[in-house]
Protein backbone atom coordinates (compact mmCIF):
# COMPACT_ATOMS: atom_id res chain seq x y z
CA UNK A 1 0.00 0.00 0.00
CA UNK A 2 1.67 3.44 -0.90
CA UNK A 3 2.08 5.98 1.78
CA UNK A 4 -0.56 8.45 -0.38
CA UNK A 5 -3.23 5.72 0.03
CA UNK A 6 -2.45 4.99 3.44
CA UNK A 7 -2.65 9.08 4.18
CA UNK A 8 -6.71 9.29 2.24
CA UNK A 9 -7.40 5.79 4.12
CA UNK A 10 -6.09 6.89 7.53
CA UNK A 11 -7.92 10.33 7.42
CA UNK A 12 -11.19 8.65 6.18
CA UNK A 13 -11.09 6.08 8.87
CA UNK A 14 -10.48 9.19 11.25
CA UNK A 15 -13.12 11.09 9.72
CA UNK A 16 -16.00 7.99 10.01
CA UNK A 17 -14.60 7.34 13.86
CA UNK A 18 -15.27 11.24 14.79
CA UNK A 19 -17.91 12.72 13.11
CA UNK A 20 -20.55 11.44 15.29
CA UNK A 21 -18.46 13.81 18.00
CA UNK A 22 -19.36 16.85 16.02
CA UNK A 23 -22.82 16.91 15.69
CA UNK A 24 -24.06 19.29 18.87
CA UNK A 25 -24.77 21.84 16.34
CA UNK A 26 -24.65 22.85 12.54
CA UNK A 27 -21.89 24.94 13.21
CA UNK A 28 -19.73 22.58 15.08
CA UNK A 29 -20.33 20.09 12.46
CA UNK A 30 -19.35 22.59 9.37
CA UNK A 31 -16.17 23.01 11.28
CA UNK A 32 -15.15 19.08 11.57
CA UNK A 33 -16.07 19.14 7.80
CA UNK A 34 -13.64 22.10 7.09
CA UNK A 35 -10.84 20.59 8.75
CA UNK A 36 -11.48 17.42 7.10
CA UNK A 37 -11.30 19.03 4.03
CA UNK A 38 -8.36 21.31 4.57
CA UNK A 39 -6.17 18.29 5.54
CA UNK A 40 -7.58 16.07 2.22
CA UNK A 41 -6.39 19.32 0.35
CA UNK A 42 -2.63 18.82 1.96
CA UNK A 43 -2.39 15.18 1.11
CA UNK A 44 -3.70 16.02 -2.62
CA UNK A 45 -1.04 18.87 -3.10
CA UNK A 46 1.80 16.82 -1.37
CA UNK A 47 1.22 13.83 -4.20
CA UNK A 48 0.82 16.10 -7.02
CA UNK A 49 4.08 17.74 -5.24
CA UNK A 50 6.01 14.35 -5.60
CA UNK A 51 4.98 13.95 -8.99
CA UNK A 52 5.12 17.91 -11.06
CA UNK A 53 7.06 19.77 -7.90
CA UNK A 54 5.74 23.08 -6.02
CA UNK A 55 2.49 24.64 -7.97
CA UNK A 56 3.95 27.20 -10.26
CA UNK A 57 2.12 30.50 -9.06
CA UNK A 58 -0.01 31.51 -6.19
CA UNK A 59 -3.75 30.16 -6.16
CA UNK A 60 -6.81 29.40 -3.90
CA UNK A 61 -9.59 26.79 -3.53
CA UNK A 62 -12.64 27.39 -2.77
CA UNK A 63 -16.04 25.49 -1.65
CA UNK A 64 -19.24 26.35 -2.64
CA UNK A 65 -22.83 24.54 -2.01
CA UNK A 66 -23.66 24.00 1.20
CA UNK A 67 -19.95 23.71 2.10
CA UNK A 68 -19.78 26.87 1.09
CA UNK A 69 -22.53 28.23 3.07
CA UNK A 70 -21.37 26.46 6.24
CA UNK A 71 -24.15 24.67 6.48
CA UNK A 72 -23.44 21.03 5.49
CA UNK A 73 -25.43 18.32 6.77
CA UNK A 74 -23.72 14.84 8.22
CA UNK A 75 -22.94 13.61 4.90
CA UNK A 76 -22.01 15.88 2.28
CA UNK A 77 -21.59 15.82 -1.36
CA UNK A 78 -19.00 17.85 -3.11
CA UNK A 79 -18.52 21.81 -4.88
CA UNK A 80 -15.53 23.43 -5.12
CA UNK A 81 -13.04 24.87 -7.34
CA UNK A 82 -9.77 26.70 -8.37
CA UNK A 83 -8.34 29.99 -8.97
CA UNK A 84 -4.80 30.54 -9.59
CA UNK A 85 -2.38 33.48 -10.64
CA UNK A 86 -0.64 32.37 -13.83
CA UNK A 87 -2.28 32.10 -17.46
CA UNK A 88 -0.16 30.10 -19.52
CA UNK A 89 -0.05 26.29 -20.10
CA UNK A 90 1.89 24.93 -17.07
CA UNK A 91 -0.35 26.34 -14.88
CA UNK A 92 -3.59 24.99 -16.31
CA UNK A 93 -1.67 21.68 -16.25
CA UNK A 94 -0.56 21.71 -12.89
CA UNK A 95 -3.83 23.28 -11.27
CA UNK A 96 -6.11 20.63 -13.66
CA UNK A 97 -4.02 17.47 -12.05
CA UNK A 98 -4.48 19.17 -8.21
CA UNK A 99 -7.87 19.52 -9.31
CA UNK A 100 -8.51 16.02 -9.89
CA UNK A 101 -6.07 14.75 -7.35
CA UNK A 102 -8.49 17.02 -4.76
CA UNK A 103 -11.94 15.74 -6.32
CA UNK A 104 -10.73 11.82 -6.43
CA UNK A 105 -9.64 11.95 -2.33
CA UNK A 106 -12.95 13.65 -1.48
CA UNK A 107 -14.72 10.83 -2.94
CA UNK A 108 -12.52 7.86 -1.55
CA UNK A 109 -13.22 9.72 2.45
CA UNK A 110 -16.87 9.80 1.88
CA UNK A 111 -17.74 13.06 -0.27
CA UNK A 112 -20.05 11.78 -2.94
CA UNK A 113 -19.30 13.46 -6.37
CA UNK A 114 -21.39 16.51 -7.15
CA UNK A 115 -23.77 15.29 -9.72
CA UNK A 116 -23.37 18.49 -11.68
CA UNK A 117 -19.76 18.44 -11.62
CA UNK A 118 -19.04 21.44 -9.65
CA UNK A 119 -15.85 20.38 -8.86
CA UNK A 120 -12.34 21.28 -9.32
CA UNK A 121 -11.41 18.62 -11.75
CA UNK A 122 -13.67 19.59 -14.33
CA UNK A 123 -12.27 22.53 -16.37
CA UNK A 124 -14.95 24.95 -15.61
CA UNK A 125 -14.51 25.34 -12.39
CA UNK A 126 -10.42 25.17 -12.44
CA UNK A 127 -9.06 28.32 -14.06
CA UNK A 128 -6.80 31.31 -14.13
CA UNK A 129 -7.73 34.88 -12.37
CA UNK A 130 -7.95 36.56 -15.96
CA UNK A 131 -10.03 33.46 -17.25
CA UNK A 132 -12.34 33.67 -14.74
CA UNK A 133 -12.98 37.31 -14.86
CA UNK A 134 -13.93 35.94 -19.01
CA UNK A 135 -15.85 33.38 -17.23
CA UNK A 136 -18.01 35.55 -14.76
CA UNK A 137 -18.70 37.96 -17.94
CA UNK A 138 -19.70 35.08 -20.40
CA UNK A 139 -22.27 33.61 -17.79
CA UNK A 140 -23.46 37.17 -16.78
CA UNK A 141 -24.35 37.95 -20.96
CA UNK A 142 -25.87 34.75 -21.83
CA UNK A 143 -29.29 33.95 -21.64
CA UNK A 144 -29.23 30.40 -20.80
CA UNK A 145 -30.50 29.19 -17.31
CA UNK A 146 -27.17 26.88 -16.87
CA UNK A 147 -25.12 30.12 -16.86
CA UNK A 148 -27.19 32.24 -14.42
CA UNK A 149 -27.01 29.09 -12.02
CA UNK A 150 -23.81 29.00 -12.16
CA UNK A 151 -23.43 32.57 -11.33
CA UNK A 152 -25.63 31.85 -7.91
CA UNK A 153 -23.29 28.56 -7.36
CA UNK A 154 -20.59 30.44 -7.69
CA UNK A 155 -21.81 33.83 -5.54
CA UNK A 156 -21.69 30.83 -2.60
CA UNK A 157 -17.74 30.32 -2.78
CA UNK A 158 -15.93 30.37 0.49
CA UNK A 159 -12.00 30.29 0.32
CA UNK A 160 -10.54 27.41 2.20
CA UNK A 161 -6.80 27.90 1.10
CA UNK A 162 -5.34 30.77 -0.57
CA UNK A 163 -6.39 34.11 -0.03
CA UNK A 164 -10.32 35.43 0.21
CA UNK A 165 -9.51 38.17 -2.15
CA UNK A 166 -9.45 36.96 -5.65
CA UNK A 167 -13.25 35.45 -4.85
CA UNK A 168 -14.22 38.77 -3.71
CA UNK A 169 -12.83 40.48 -6.88
CA UNK A 170 -15.13 38.54 -8.82
CA UNK A 171 -18.02 38.82 -6.80
CA UNK A 172 -17.67 42.67 -6.92
CA UNK A 173 -17.54 41.65 -10.71
CA UNK A 174 -20.94 40.65 -10.53
CA UNK A 175 -22.00 43.86 -8.44
CA UNK A 176 -20.60 46.49 -10.83
CA UNK A 177 -22.39 44.40 -13.68
CA UNK A 178 -25.97 44.51 -12.01
CA UNK A 179 -25.05 48.22 -10.80
CA UNK A 180 -25.13 49.20 -14.40
CA UNK A 181 -27.81 46.92 -16.06
CA UNK A 182 -29.87 46.56 -12.81
CA UNK A 183 -32.66 44.70 -14.74
CA UNK A 184 -30.50 41.43 -14.41
CA UNK A 185 -31.52 40.97 -11.01
CA UNK A 186 -34.93 39.68 -12.55
CA UNK A 187 -33.27 36.94 -14.66
CA UNK A 188 -31.58 35.82 -11.31
CA UNK A 189 -35.40 36.04 -9.43
CA UNK A 190 -36.76 33.71 -12.00
CA UNK A 191 -34.32 31.24 -11.96
CA UNK A 192 -34.60 31.07 -7.95
CA UNK A 193 -38.55 31.34 -7.72
CA UNK A 194 -39.57 27.85 -8.70
CA UNK A 195 -40.62 25.23 -5.93
CA UNK A 196 -42.95 22.29 -5.54
CA UNK A 197 -45.51 23.51 -3.05
CA UNK A 198 -44.93 21.43 0.56
CA UNK A 199 -47.74 22.20 2.20
CA UNK A 200 -51.28 22.36 0.88
CA UNK A 201 -54.34 24.48 1.06
CA UNK A 202 -55.41 22.10 4.06
CA UNK A 203 -52.00 22.76 5.62
CA UNK A 204 -51.25 19.29 5.00
CA UNK A 205 -47.71 17.95 4.24
CA UNK A 206 -47.48 16.80 0.29
CA UNK A 207 -44.53 14.50 0.52
CA UNK A 208 -43.18 12.14 -1.90
CA UNK A 209 -45.23 10.09 -3.21
CA UNK A 210 -43.04 7.41 -5.23
CA UNK A 211 -39.70 5.81 -4.44
CA UNK A 212 -37.45 4.83 -1.63
CA UNK A 213 -38.55 8.02 -0.03
CA UNK A 214 -42.38 7.70 -0.28
CA UNK A 215 -44.03 9.56 2.77
CA UNK A 216 -41.18 11.85 2.98
CA UNK A 217 -40.62 15.64 3.01
CA UNK A 218 -37.49 17.09 0.81
CA UNK A 219 -36.31 19.31 3.13
CA UNK A 220 -33.34 20.35 0.70
CA UNK A 221 -35.45 21.56 -2.04
CA UNK A 222 -38.93 22.40 -0.58
CA UNK A 223 -37.28 23.50 3.13
CA UNK A 224 -33.90 24.55 2.49
CA UNK A 225 -34.05 26.42 -1.10
CA UNK A 226 -36.27 29.08 -0.47
CA UNK A 227 -34.54 30.27 2.08
CA UNK A 228 -31.18 30.01 0.89
CA UNK A 229 -31.83 31.19 -2.90
CA UNK A 230 -34.20 34.45 -1.42
CA UNK A 231 -31.23 35.92 1.22
CA UNK A 232 -28.89 35.07 -1.46
CA UNK A 233 -30.30 37.33 -4.33
CA UNK A 234 -31.13 40.14 -1.65
CA UNK A 235 -27.48 39.58 -0.45
CA UNK A 236 -26.33 40.16 -4.33
CA UNK A 237 -28.47 43.03 -4.59
CA UNK A 238 -27.18 44.56 -1.31
CA UNK A 239 -23.63 43.65 -2.10
CA UNK A 240 -23.69 41.41 1.18
CA UNK A 241 -20.14 38.70 0.58
CA UNK A 242 -20.86 36.75 3.71
CA UNK A 243 -21.80 32.99 2.21
CA UNK A 244 -24.09 31.61 4.82
CA UNK A 245 -27.41 32.14 5.28
CA UNK A 246 -27.80 32.88 8.82
CA UNK A 247 -24.79 35.25 8.29
CA UNK A 248 -26.37 37.18 5.49
CA UNK A 249 -29.63 37.17 7.05
CA UNK A 250 -27.81 39.18 9.73
CA UNK A 251 -26.74 41.65 7.63
CA UNK A 252 -29.62 42.32 5.50
CA UNK A 253 -31.52 42.79 9.05
CA UNK A 254 -29.32 45.15 10.08
CA UNK A 255 -30.62 47.16 7.05
CA UNK A 256 -33.64 49.20 7.71
CA UNK A 257 -35.01 48.10 4.49
CA UNK A 258 -35.32 45.04 5.52
CA UNK A 259 -35.09 44.93 9.47
CA UNK A 260 -39.15 44.01 10.00
CA UNK A 261 -39.11 42.26 6.23
CA UNK A 262 -36.90 39.71 7.54
CA UNK A 263 -37.01 39.66 11.44
CA UNK A 264 -38.81 35.97 11.47
CA UNK A 265 -36.82 34.23 8.91
CA UNK A 266 -33.66 33.61 11.19
CA UNK A 267 -34.78 31.72 13.30
CA UNK A 268 -36.94 29.44 10.69
CA UNK A 269 -33.44 28.86 9.68
CA UNK A 270 -31.81 28.16 12.41
CA UNK A 271 -35.12 25.50 13.04
CA UNK A 272 -34.49 24.14 9.60
CA UNK A 273 -30.94 23.43 10.59
CA UNK A 274 -31.67 21.91 14.28
CA UNK A 275 -34.35 19.66 12.22
CA UNK A 276 -32.15 17.88 9.68
CA UNK A 277 -29.10 17.15 12.48
CA UNK A 278 -31.19 16.07 15.18
CA UNK A 279 -33.58 13.42 12.49
CA UNK A 280 -30.14 12.47 10.76
CA UNK A 281 -27.63 11.98 13.82
CA UNK A 282 -26.04 8.67 12.31
CA UNK A 283 -24.14 8.81 9.07
CA UNK A 284 -26.80 8.05 6.39
CA UNK A 285 -26.10 5.59 3.62
CA UNK A 286 -26.55 7.77 0.58
CA UNK A 287 -26.06 11.92 0.62
CA UNK A 288 -29.89 11.95 -0.31
CA UNK A 289 -30.89 10.52 3.06
CA UNK A 290 -29.88 13.30 4.76
CA UNK A 291 -32.23 15.66 2.96
CA UNK A 292 -35.73 13.90 3.34
CA UNK A 293 -37.51 13.99 6.65
CA UNK A 294 -40.21 11.28 7.42
CA UNK A 295 -43.47 13.14 8.96
CA UNK A 296 -44.25 9.74 10.17
CA UNK A 297 -42.03 9.70 12.43
CA UNK A 298 -42.58 13.42 13.59
CA UNK A 299 -44.40 14.37 16.50
CA UNK A 300 -47.90 16.43 16.60
CA UNK A 301 -45.44 19.61 17.76
CA UNK A 302 -43.07 19.20 15.16
CA UNK A 303 -45.31 18.38 12.50
CA UNK A 304 -46.61 22.30 13.22
CA UNK A 305 -43.77 23.88 13.52
CA UNK A 306 -42.20 22.44 10.13
CA UNK A 307 -45.74 23.13 8.53
CA UNK A 308 -45.07 27.13 9.37
CA UNK A 309 -41.80 27.14 8.63
CA UNK A 310 -42.49 25.29 5.23
CA UNK A 311 -45.54 28.51 4.61
CA UNK A 312 -42.83 30.65 5.81
CA UNK A 313 -40.67 29.76 2.82
CA UNK A 314 -42.55 30.99 0.84
CA UNK A 315 -44.22 33.71 2.29
CA UNK A 316 -40.13 34.61 2.12
CA UNK A 317 -40.01 33.85 -1.44
CA UNK A 318 -42.73 36.35 -2.25
CA UNK A 319 -41.32 39.53 -0.57
CA UNK A 320 -37.91 38.72 -2.06
CA UNK A 321 -39.90 38.61 -5.76
CA UNK A 322 -41.60 42.44 -4.41
CA UNK A 323 -38.67 44.19 -3.48
CA UNK A 324 -36.97 42.75 -6.84
CA UNK A 325 -39.96 43.99 -8.74
CA UNK A 326 -40.14 47.43 -6.90
CA UNK A 327 -36.46 47.95 -7.07
CA UNK A 328 -37.08 47.24 -10.81
CA UNK A 329 -39.96 49.77 -10.95
CA UNK A 330 -37.76 53.03 -9.51
CA UNK A 331 -35.53 52.27 -12.10
CA UNK A 332 -37.99 52.75 -15.05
Amino acid sequence: MSNLHESYLSLKNWCDNNIGNHQSSTGELNHFHDIVMRYLFEVALNKVKEESGPPPCQFSWFVMGSAGRFEQAVVSDQDHGLIYEATNKEASNYFRELGKEITSGLHFIGYPYCDGNVMSSNPLWCKSKQEWAVQLSQWMEDESFDSIRFLLIFYDARVLVGEEKCVSRLKQQLHEYIEKKPYFLNRLLVNTMHFKKAVGVFRQFLPETHGSHTGCIDLKHLGFFPFVNAIRLLSIKEHVEETSTLSRLGCLSGLPEYKKGLELYEGDFEKLLSHRLQHHQKVAEYYDDVHFLDVKKLGKTEKKEIKQILMNGKKLQEYTESIIKRTLKNEI
